[in-house]
């Protein structure tokens, strides 16, 4: 059964750090490429970042040189590091996952496998 599993969310302060990870079990992720989608309450949901295969990776105006996605094939595992939070960063964070070669990050139905969410609060 595949299953994408993502973890590492919380309540951080603004200015703060979080790492998020998506575990992938019941295939490997390494023939997926990956995707970072949030969504905050009332708004619709929204691409944060990618990586493909190959590692390329693709990000939002929004989370430009503060965030970082990257994946651990060994691990089956793709994370990301989020720096210098702002409370406009606050949201349920999904992964999905979709065999293809290239990312996007423009549109949810690129991808047919998604984990469940965690919250991530950015709050003083």
């Amino acid at each position: 059964q595949l299953q994408l599993v993502e973890s590492g969310g919380g309540l951080v302060q603004p200015g703060g750090s979080l790492r998020l990870s998506c575990a992938a079990s019941g295939f490997a992720l390494s023939w997926y490429a990956v995707a970072w989608f949030r969504q905050a309450p009332g708004k619709e949901r929204e691409g944060v970042s990618c990586i493909a295969i190959g590692g390329g990776a693709v990000y939002a105006d929004s989370v430009k040189d503060r965030f970082t996605v990257s994946r651990d094939n060994a691990k089956n595992t793709v994370y990301l590091q989020m720096n210098s939070l702002k409370p406009e960063d606050t949201g349920v964070y999904y992964c999905a996952a979709e065999i293809s070669r290239f990312c996007t990050v423009q549109h949810t139905a690129a991808y047919r496998n998604w984990g469940q969410g965690t919250q991530v609060t950015v709050s003083s």
